[in-house]
Order: C-alpha cells, then sequence, then structure tokens
C-alpha cells in the first residue's frame, strides 16, 4: 500500500523517511539507489496492542476520474504482522515512490517496531543493513471506541461546513473477525470554496475490537477519488518471533536523531 496510511491502525500506513538526497550519485552501502531509509513506523505512533496477535495482507485501490474521463486505478499492498506482546513488521513495497525517485531502485523494505526494547528499524533486504532508531515509549494506550458507538446527526461544529452526520452501519463478521461499521458524510456548502454545487465527502469504517485494527476503510472525496483499504487473508495466532528480529547477517545503522549526524555502522 502507498507510504502513508495503512491498516495495523490502519497499518497503512507504514511511513518511511528518506534523506533529502535521493540523487546522490554514489550511494553509500545504507542506501538504495541514493535514498537512504532514516527510520519507519508502522501503525498509529505510540500505539501498542497487546494479546491480540494477527498477519494479514492490507490491501489499498485508489481510483480517480480526471476532467476529461480518463480514469487512474492504482493498487496497491503490504503485509503486516503483529505478535502478543505488540511488536509490529510491516513488509513494504517502495514502488509508489517512484514518481519521487524515477531513477532509483528501491527495493521492497521491512518495518520492525519493538516496544518492548524500545526500537525501530528498516531493514533494506537487498543490501541487508537494518537503520536503528528509538521507538517512544508511551505504554499501552486506551483502546479505540467501537466505531458503532458512533452517534446519528447534523451538527456544525465544523467551520464551513454545513453538516456532518455521523451514523452506524451494525455489525458484521470481516475476514472471521466481528467487525463494527460506522458511517461519516461532511458536506461542504456551494460558494465555500469556489465550488457551484455542495461538496460531499463519505468516511466508511470498519472496526475490529478484538483486534483493534480497521478491517475496511472506504474513503469518497470527488475532488480526489476514492481510496479504498482492506485487511485480507487475516489469520489469528502468534506469528513466528523471528520475524520481529533484525537477521544476524545484517548491517546495524544506528540513526542519531538529535544530532542528525551521519549514521555509524556497527
Amino acid at each position: 500500500m502507498p507510504i502513508g496510511k495503512n491498516a495495523a491502525g490502519f497499518p497503512a500506513a507504514a511511513m518511511l523517511l528518506l534523506a533529502a538526497g535521493l540523487g546522490a550519485q554514489n550511494p553509500s552501502p545504507d542506501r538504495a539507489g541514493g535514498a537512504r531509509f532514516l527510520g519507519a513506523q508502522a501503525g498509529a505512533p505510540g500505539r501498542v496492542v497487546r494479546n491480540a496477535p494477527y498477519s494479514a495482507d492490507v490491501v489499498t485501490e485508489i481510483t480517480q476520474t480526471l476532467m476529461d474521463g480518463n480514469h487512474i486505478h492504482q493498487v496497491s499492498g503490504s503485509r503486516v504482522y503483529r505478535d502478543g506482546e505488540g511488536r509490529t513488521r510491516t513488509e513494504q513495497s517502495l514502488s509508489g515512490l517512484s514518481a519521487i525517485a524515477p531513477n532509483s531502485n528501491l527495493p521492497k523494505v521491512i518495518f520492525l517496531q519493538d516496544p518492548v526494547a524500545g526500537t525501530s528499524y528498516a531493514l533494506d533486504a537487498t543490501r541487508k543493513t537494518a537503520t536503528r532508531s528509538a521507538w517512544p515509549r508511551t505504554g499501552r494506550g486506551p483502546a479505540a471506541k467501537s466505531m458503532a458507538a458512533a452517534g446519528a446527526g447534523w451538527t456544525d461544529s465544523h467551520s464551513g461546513v454545513q453538516g456532518v452526520k455521523k451514523e452506524s452501519l451494525g455489525r458484521q463478521t470481516m475476514e472471521g473477525v466481528q467487525a463494527d461499521g460506522a458511517r461519516t458524510t461532511t458536506v461542504i456548502p456551494a460558494g465555500q470554496m469556489g465550488n457551484e454545487q455542495p461538496i460531499v465527502i463519505v468516511t466508511e469504517r470498519w472496526y475490529s475490537p478484538d483486534l483493534q485494527v480497521y478491517l475496511l476503510t472506504r474513503h469518497t472525496d470527488p475532488r480526489a477519488g476514492e481510496t479504498v483499504t482492506r485487511l485480507t487473508n487475516l489469520t489469528r495466532g502468534e506469528p513466528a518471533h523471528s520475524l520481529f528480529e533484525v537477521p544476524a547477517d545484517f548491517k546495524v545503522i544506528e540513526e542519531n536523531w538529535s544530532s542528525r549526524t551521519a549514521p555509524q555502522a556497527k
């Protein structure tokens, strides 16, 4: 799935931080096509979910309709794992960064978050390097509220927004687990931003209270198109412990965020 929002919460999202010099002519061993992996964060920062292990594929589809009637349809995916201690692993393709670094040969990378050890890693499987950075120890965050609890009704709490309608969609079984659904409809009135007609934005989410993840999100905005992210091939149970460890033959690169100096290998 694209760098950004993902499905682990929505483990989307994985977030990759790259050095500014994407076009470096002489990349060092800790660079891929001139892009250096500085760190990664999969899911919500600081969010730890224990006693709910699983693994799944995350698929994101983006559909846009252009003014000339042409359509753009993009599909991307990642693989996510979480163990009973809250460690996460996201296997992410970087093909979505081709527009940023068109001359780069960006590999698939693996993001590890270990709240037990307090570290995060970005693994480059091609070059066998792992960039390590500190992961904030914020403890176990409060469980997200069930999406079905969202009440219905129109509000005027958003400046420039005609109304925000929230409604429960009930409960369904998705990928073998129960999920609570909610839909939020936001209306931007005509003339608010030069638009001739009202703009209607709809977001639908299906949340699993047991796993504390979104199983499906659908966001529709006529200005940007439709984005759908879903978990598929969901398996409950403890993944192999080795999935959350840096392989022994990888070179670990220490990232010093405070001083922003060059990383030191060890």
